[in-house]
């Protein structure tokens, strides 16, 4: 795919996120796109992501509902302000909540669908909610409350 995701445009001191950190060569590397309205995230569970036979780890569905949901936070905030993604200043999301119901095991089988809709953005705050199916069954959703880092929050290397 030529197409960027949300998370290529990261400045690389905040790109190595075990979720969508492109340059963290042991995580995830998530890859979040608009289609229209919706963000998607289309990932391929690898059998060691498996929680039982069959069926993927709950903690990698909420760590793909989390970081998609995050990438969306950002674009959609950008979209906000009327700027293309990645111009600067840069805008970085972490979350400030996180909800995750499991509805239905999800077939490793894969690949998992990630669709988010932004529901809310109020000054440094966008809330998101997500659905992950698998072949059209939904199989969990999640509501993230995603929070807009100062700019020094990446630029004070001393910070502890």
């Amino acid at each position: 795919m030529t197409q960027k995701a949300f998370q290529d445009y990261y400045d690389e001191d905040v790109s190595h996120c075990y979720g969508c950190g492109r340059l963290n060569n042991h995580g995830l590397r998530i890859r979040s796109f608009w289609d229209n309205d919706q963000a998607v995230c289309i990932y391929y569970p690898n059998p060691y992501h498996s929680a039982i036979p069959g069926y993927v780890y709950g903690g990698l569905i909420a760590s793909l509902i989390d970081c998609h949901s995050t990438g969306t936070a950002a674009a959609a905030k950008y979209r906000h302000e009327g700027r293309e993604i990645g111009t600067k200043p840069s805008l970085r999301f972490l979350t400030a909540s996180i909800n995750v119901d499991f509805l239905k095991p999800a077939p490793i089988k894969g690949p998992l669908e990630l669709r988010s809709t932004v529901t809310e953005i109020k000054g440094r705050k966008v809330v998101v909610e997500t659905q992950l199916t698998v072949d059209g069954l939904l199989c969990a959703k999640g509501k993230v409350v995603a929070v807009q880092v100062p700019e020094h929050f990446f630029n004070n290397k001393d910070q502890k």
